[in-house]
């Protein structure tokens, strides 16, 4: 047990040898199994990851499927905050998670004593906070949001109450624009969703004009701008369902797509360009240290486990579970 718990630490999973012979996939199922456990994948991982999982969805839907499971282990994969959220919401269950390095840009933008004091700055502003970011800075947060339920969140709060966005700047924006408010948003951003190329796309357009482009409200101004839908993963995905366009170009992490192809096998999808079209920014890396093999070693041995002390988790979920209330009106 020692040796594992520092091969965590050095490399954040482990790091153990499986047989060729042993099928992974049947042995994931096994596990699940006899051990009464969950797995909820986030829709940016492997497809592969996706399949196997009893819950895939976005972070709105991940939150809902582990605030309702019965199960006596989570297995989370995704990324950190992610798995943070569920033991929150289930502080008895054990949490665990394939690669305890699948951290968040996003998360990481906003470390909690640094906005600690940027919230000081505003003493009368109520703060909403995107879900992707840390449980410590869950705790400074008087409600939680997520792409899908952004807006209803800020509207259950009076015109006149001045609020804090964080720490997305990008989604922040985009919602100032749809509800009229001004608030005061945290200069954070994620590293996916900004790196996409208004030139390229635009182009891109171009060389397809019977192709609708849809976007992600964590990218940029300028791509919302060219954007014809805009919405969190689960609206992009229910969208192209529904649309009457047979070609679609995309701007959000790449792994959507599988789910995009499962649902309409006769639409074509394009992922939009970034800046640097050869170094695979469209992906996200830490969403994408998740693996089969992974899986597997953590379901076996439970580990990594997600800790919290307590008083975190006491702090922390009063505004995901005022979240949650509110989007269940």
């Amino acid at each position: 047990m020692e040796n594992f718990v520092e091969m965590i630490r050095e490399k954040g999973f482990i790091d153990e040898p499986v047989h060729p012979d042993v099928r992974l996939v049947e042995e994931i199922n096994r596990l699940r199994k006899e051990k009464n456990a969950v797995i909820l994948s986030h829709y940016y991982v492997e497809g592969i990851l996706q399949d196997i999982a009893d819950y895939v969805g976005d972070s709105l839907g991940l939150s809902q499927a582990a605030a309702s499971t019965d199960a006596d282990i989570i297995v989370f994969v995704g990324v950190h905050f992610m798995a943070e959220t569920a033991k929150i919401i289930n502080p008895s269950k054990k949490v665990i998670l394939p690669d305890m390095k699948a951290g968040c840009s996003l998360a990481d933008s906003a470390p909690a004593e640094k906005f600690e004091a940027f919230k000081a700055q505003y003493p009368d502003h109520k703060v909403i906070s995107y879900i992707n970011c840390t449980a410590e800075l869950k705790t400074l947060t008087d409600v939680i949001c997520t792409s899908a339920n952004a807006v209803k969140i800020v509207e259950s709060f009076p015109k006149d109450q001045p609020l804090i966005f964080a720490p997305d700047k990008n989604l922040g924006n985009y919602i100032n624009s749809l509800t009229g408010r001004d608030m005061v948003l945290w200069d954070g951003a994620c590293m996916v969703h900004e790196q996409y190329s208004v030139e390229k796309i635009a182009a891109l357009m171009d060389q397809h004009p019977d192709a609708e482009f849809i976007a992600h409200p964590e990218c940029e101004k300028p791509v919302l701008i060219l954007a014809e839908f805009i919405g969190s993963t689960t609206a992009l995905l229910n969208h192209v369902q529904k649309s009457q366009a047979n070609k679609f170009i995309v701007a959000t992490e790449s792994g959507i797509l599988h789910q995009m192809m499962k649902a309409c096998p006769e639409k074509i999808f394009i992922p939009a360009p970034s800046v640097d079209s050869t170094c695979g920014c469209n992906d996200c890396s830490y969403m994408k240290l998740n693996s089969l093999q992974k899986l597997y070693i953590c379901l076996k041995h439970e580990m990594p486990e997600i800790t919290l002390p307590q008083e975190v988790i006491e702090k922390a979920k009063v505004p995901i579970f005022r979240m949650l209330e509110i989007s269940s009106r």
